[in-house]
């Protein structure tokens, strides 16, 4: 195998050296306990605060609205969960490709006597703020809608929404997991409440997250012991992962503008590329509003897992839709909500760029992709069950 290429980074990204470098001393001589008083433990307390002040001034929010979590999952969970549970009873809006963690807590609402609309999106995966404006209803208590989409990247329009959300005096969260450090969120311009993120698709480490809750929001927390977090989120701080994040939001905050611009270009040069040599194809998402490096593509008549194993073979990494679902032969829920035709939502792959990628990394990918589907569409023509 000649060459390696990492093209997953929305499922996750490597620590950045500087992030590890920080998160170092956290695991050996500042070890202490953040809760405990001694010296031990308030040097642990300074990493912890560091952090929450360096995301609080990215997101332009005050320190002690920002909650350490687990991960994204724990972060979209607890605000979806602890908004509807604050409030006992009720209707809440979400959509039809929110990710598992906010679909499944919604599904999980649903059987403790709460109503959800799930609103749809159209063929770009894009949601109509009108869609949202007609599924309000006198008894709506919260609306949850994701920045972007993981899987084919489309950028919704949270302002919108939020503007609607603040008009009708509705809580709203949005699970920003997939933009936080990608892209700008201006959450009191957008009208946004609560903001989920993650660390590890910033490169920082896996296992650490957070949740915006702008103050004066009823909130119920849904884990329950010790007092950290300001009660909202009970159990010892991740001290080394806070750090990294910590550490991860200040990097992004430094580079995401400049690398913006160089990650769209590399990803419309990869889907030029593709087109010029594999027919059949074609770009799932929307074609301007989307992700800088997210490219979600189609190839028709092929298995998407089978792409997936035969670009691995070639030493590159991508992805047959949201890394959560690997494995699921269905079509992706995400495609099947934007109305994709099965024979084209079976093909879809997610190629997702990051910072260490090069054109030469592009170019080996475009030339790689062509022998790949060739082949399997050889075995499985077109049309073939």
């Amino acid at each position: 195998m000649s060459r390696r290429v990492y093209l997953d980074h929305n499922a996750s990204t490597p620590v950045h050296p500087e992030v590890l470098a920080e998160m170092l001393p956290y695991f050996s001589e500042h070890f202490g306990n953040p809760s405990s008083v001694h010296g031990f433990g308030r040097e642990a307390r300074v990493g912890v605060d560091q952090a929450r002040e360096r995301v609080a001034r990215f997101l332009r929010v005050a320190p002690e609205e920002i909650v350490f979590t687990s991960g994204g999952t724990e972060s979209d969970n607890l605000g979806l969960k602890g908004l509807a549970l604050a409030r006992g009873r009720g209707h809440l809006i979400t959509s039809k490709i929110e990710h598992h963690a906010v679909l499944r807590a919604g599904q999980w609402l649903e059987t403790q006597g709460f109503t959800v609309t799930y609103v749809g999106v159209d063929g770009h995966g894009m949601i109509d703020p009108d869609d949202v404006k007609q599924a309000i209803r006198p008894d709506t208590i919260g609306i949850s809608i994701m920045h972007a989409n993981s899987e084919i990247g489309t950028v919704q329009p949270v302002a919108a929404i939020g503007a609607l959300a603040r008009a009708h005096g509705i809580p709203f969260h949005v699970d920003a997991v997939q933009t936080f450090g990608k892209l700008d969120l201006d959450v009191a311009a957008a009208g946004v409440d609560l903001l989920s993120f993650s660390g590890h698709k910033i490169y920082g480490p896996k296992g650490i997250a957070g949740l915006w809750i702008r103050k004066g929001t009823k909130m119920v927390s849904v884990q329950h012991g010790g007092e950290h977090e300001r009660r909202r989120r009970a159990g010892t701080e991740n001290v080394p992962g806070i750090v990294g994040l910590g550490k991860a939001v200040e990097i992004r905050a430094r580079d995401m503008h400049e690398e913006r611009g160089r990650l769209t270009a590399l990803r419309d040069r990869l889907f030029e590329g593709i087109r010029a040599r594999v027919p059949d194809v074609r770009l799932n998402g929307h074609p301007t509003e989307r992700l800088p490096g997210t490219a979600n593509i189609s190839y028709r008549g092929v298995e998407s897992e089978s792409v997936v194993l035969g670009l691995d073979l070639k030493g590159i990494g991508v992805s047959a839709g949201s890394a959560c679902t690997s494995g699921n032969v269905e079509p992706s829920y995400v495609l099947v909500a934007m109305g994709a035709p099965v024979e084209w939502a079976l093909g879809a792959v997610r190629h997702s760029l990051g910072r260490s990628t090069t054109a030469e990394d592009i170019d080996y990918v475009i030339e790689s992709v062509e022998p790949v589907v060739r082949k399997l569409r050889a075995a499985m023509p077109v049309g073939a069950a």
